[in-house]
């Protein structure tokens, strides 16, 4: 089994626990768009690609994938997401699988105001949000949404360019800001589809911070929600956390999951107050908070590995050991 993880940056962990899932029985190659890339330490082979949105992007994919025989991609990067999808088909017929969902479902979860409408659709809480300045400044008005609200990237990624505006001085000076922002960052490929819409105002939520991930198989049926509760972030990411049992946020999960049928892990961030959880965003893939679901006792790689051979996955496998705290490390990779 070879198996290829499409930029992959810092998630050196993920390379190590697919490694350790695979033993001596396959490889893990690890691409990346720059030689800059602390990934490429752990991995049994690496390759430096050409940017996503590069003409040339997915025929070099296929190239390799020919060459080095693989069996299977796996992106680690939203962006990615959707141009894989895009091209699932060709390659399949490859013999290659790319383990993504459909580019319905993903482009539901990287656009937040897709995400939004979904969710109001499928019955989930969820933040108000606008997409209009004005209307967000009449309902301010009407009292339907009150200040502090937070301004974010409808494309969003990593924290980039998200504020919190205490009153309409702050709100106008941040919506241009983002926005300004928007163009001077990665997020500007993904704008382009939605040129004059692209700055979400939303309602600020309160209640503890939880982070779901929510398992399907490869054929989109559910398998688990594994439940942390969210103690520090950085840089957008899960910083420290502890699972947890939260019965209402696993069936939550569960439901999520029926409704959006996705393929593999959803990384989802939801607050909950005791009383009705609200969910924030849906990243469908592994996430930044997958780690302390893995340290638990969770082992996805594996069971990844067995549904790509048609194996039964073993139950102890997408089980966690509740009251397990773990915190990102700081270390440094010579490259």
């Amino acid at each position: 089994m070879k198996i290829l993880l499409t930029s992959a940056g810092r998630r050196g962990y993920l390379v190590k626990y697919f490694k350790e899932a695979l033993g001596k029985n396959g490889e893990v190659h690890v691409a990346n768009s720059s030689k800059l890339c602390p990934a490429f330490i752990y991995a049994d082979h690496t390759v430096i690609t050409p940017l996503i949105y590069d003409k040339m992007y997915i025929s070099f994919l296929k190239n390799y994938c020919i060459e080095k025989k693989i069996n299977a991609i796996i992106s680690l990067l939203d962006i990615d997401l959707l141009v894989l999808a895009k091209h699932k088909q060709e390659f399949a017929n490859l013999g290659v699988t790319i383990i993504v969902s459909s580019s319905e479902i993903v482009e539901i979860c990287n656009d937040k105001w897709n995400t939004y409408n979904f969710l109001k659709s499928a019955g989930f809480y969820t933040p108000q949000t606008y997409l209009d300045l004005k209307d967000a400044l009449k309902n301010i008005e009407c009292k339907r949404l009150q200040y502090p609200v937070i301004l974010k990237p409808r494309w969003g990624m990593g924290s980039i360019a998200i504020y919190t505006a205490d009153n309409e001085e702050e709100l106008n000076v941040f919506y241009k800001k983002v926005n300004n922002q928007i163009k001077e960052s990665y997020l500007k490929y993904e704008s382009t589809k939605t040129p004059r819409n692209n700055v979400l105002i939303q309602e600020k939520l309160g209640g503890q911070e939880y982070g779901l991930d929510v398992i399907n198989d490869l054929e989109g049926a559910y398998q688990t929600t594994i439940v942390k509760k969210k103690y520090a972030m950085r840089a957008g990411e899960t910083d420290c956390a502890m699972t947890v049992h939260e019965e209402k946020l696993e069936k939550c999960g569960e439901k999520l999951s029926r409704a959006l049928g996705h393929i593999g892990n959803l990384d989802v961030d939801i607050f909950y107050d005791g009383n009705k959880p609200f969910i924030l965003e849906m990243n469908a893939r592994f996430g930044g908070g997958y780690p302390f679901s893995h340290i638990a006792g969770v082992n996805l790689p594996k069971a990844v590995i067995a549904w790509l051979n048609n194996e039964k996955c073993k139950k102890e496998w997408l089980e966690a050991k509740y009251s397990v705290v773990a915190h990102k490390d700081i270390k440094i990779a010579q490259l």
